[in-house]
């Protein structure tokens, strides 16, 4: 049966929410993103913004240089994912299945739905005046035959726009004598080999179809498709409890040096991932870091852990491999679970039955001790957002130097047990084996010590 696909944008969402709120931001140059005079980038601006060659995932302090007079805020994540929330649920009144590709954009399949595609214009320009009326945003809608053909169509008349491709040959008529960087799944990267090897156009793909195939295997061969306006791809909803893997990852504003913040922050890092994870009944079965440096160049490192359902042990496999990794200056890191699958009720542990600490409370005593340390809130037992992992890490970051100075690390020397102390930064570094073997692995936040191995690399 022939597709009828809708594929809805919303127009510079984040912006738009924040000129929504704030009306006097309106007709000026508004870019979201990180704070000009940090490290960053934009992720997304307004139609003003623009207008000075601001755009999305550009770096924040080209996108200052380029545009010095634009207002710069912050993203608020809690405000667009509630937005979203309404956003989506008018959405899925219309679609037999719909495919959320992002907070702000969707496919929709109508071809149950509205059996036509005169029914499925009239959902089209319902859909556009209802987000209008219940969210006060605008949103630009495509209509076509196929994903691709509709996912063009919603760009075509930006901002709220309205446009319908509804055959292969409408498309191709629309697409011919564009740049082959206009066609939807063709990147810079690619757009480059093709402009290398002198195919500028769709019509040069069409006319060198089987030099398009050599040059890029099954990536050219779903390009040519696209060039004779042959797209079969259907809209899948998506399903959390699909997910292969769950992660999360932070740029620091500035590089970090500092061993013991790095397996601090994963700590945070840890408790989003498997907050996630549990949020759709997953767990992993292995977990994973990821570190870049500052240089750009990145390393990661993975380790099987059959059924690791609980930050600490998360935490505790993150920080053993960092230690196995270069110590360098670090602009990003970031840990994981993989092999995911279906949580399953644990049983107690005979020293919980027995009133023994459970993994709850001693990530409470984590928080405790990290609120401590650096000085600020962590709510015990609460969830660490994609929205405040970030300011918190910063927050540890330029706090580091007034970590109080009753700490004690204990390490193991290759050269016996002796007792050697001596006064780094107000921390008391101790060779030898502290009593319990599990507080040695873990680089601990569970009670007022840094428990570790003293790393001669840290610089010093």
């Amino acid at each position: 049966m022939e597709q009828i696909i809708i594929h809805v944008d919303m127009d510079a969402f984040y912006a738009s929410v924040e000129m929504r709120d704030d009306p006097s931001l309106i007709g000026k140059p508004v870019i979201i993103g990180a704070p000009p005079d940090t490290r960053g980038v934009v992720s997304t601006c307004n139609y003003e913004a623009r207008k000075y060659g601001v755009h999305s995932a550009m770096n924040i302090k080209e996108a200052y240089r380029l545009c010095p007079d634009g207002v710069f805020l912050t993203p608020d994540f809690r405000k667009y994912h509630a937005v979203s929330d309404q956003i989506h649920a008018i959405w899925e009144e219309y679609a037999g299945a719909m495919e959320a590709i992002a907070l702000d954009e969707a496919y929709l399949d109508v071809t149950e739905t509205a059996g036509t595609f005169d029914r499925a214009r009239g959902f089209a320009h319902e859909i556009k005046k209802r987000v209008l009326d219940e969210t006060g945003l605008s949103c630009s809608v495509g209509l076509a035959y196929s994903k691709i053909a509709a996912k063009t169509a919603s760009e075509e008349n930006k901002p709220n726009g309205y446009f319908e491709i509804l055959t292969a040959e409408d498309f191709v008529n629309l697409m011919m004598d564009r740049d082959v960087r206009d066609i939807y799944t063709v990147g810079v990267k690619t757009a480059e080999k093709l402009h290398a090897a002198g195919i500028h156009t769709m019509r040069d793909i069409r006319e060198n179809s089987s030099d398009v195939i050599s040059m890029l295997g099954k990536h050219g061969q779903m390009i040519v498709d696209l060039a004779y306006g042959h797209d079969d791809s259907r809209v899948v909803a998506y399903r959390p409890e699909d997910a292969k893997s769950i992660s999360r990852e932070l740029t620091f504003q500035e590089d970090v040096f500092d061993f013991w913040l790095l397996a601090d922050v994963l700590l945070l890092l840890s408790v989003s991932v498997v907050n996630r994870a549990r949020s759709y009944g997953l767990c992993g079965n292995g977990v994973s870091l990821k570190v870049t440096y500052s240089d750009m160049k990145g390393v990661t490192r993975s380790k099987v852990v059959k059924y690791c359902d609980d930050p600490l042990t998360v935490h505790r496999e993150a920080v053993s491999m960092l230690e196995e990794v270069s110590t360098r200056p670090i602009r990003l890191i970031g840990v994981g679970v993989y092999n995911v699958t279906p949580a399953r009720a644990k049983q107690m542990t005979l020293d919980q039955m027995a009133g023994g600490k459970d993994s709850d409370t001693e990530l409470d005593k984590a928080f405790e001790v990290l609120s401590k340390r650096y000085k600020m809130d962590l709510v015990k037992g609460g969830d660490i957002g994609w929205d405040n992992l970030h300011s918190l890490a910063e927050h540890m970051r330029t706090h580091r130097g007034q970590r109080g100075s009753d700490y004690t690390i204990y390490c193991i020397e290759q050269a016996g047990l002796e007792r050697v102390l001596s006064d780094r930064d107000g921390i008391q570094i101790v060779s030898g084996h502290h009593p319990s073997d599990d507080l040695f692995l873990i680089a601990p936040l569970f009670f007022d010590m840094d428990v570790h191995h003293v790393r001669a690399p840290h610089g010093e």
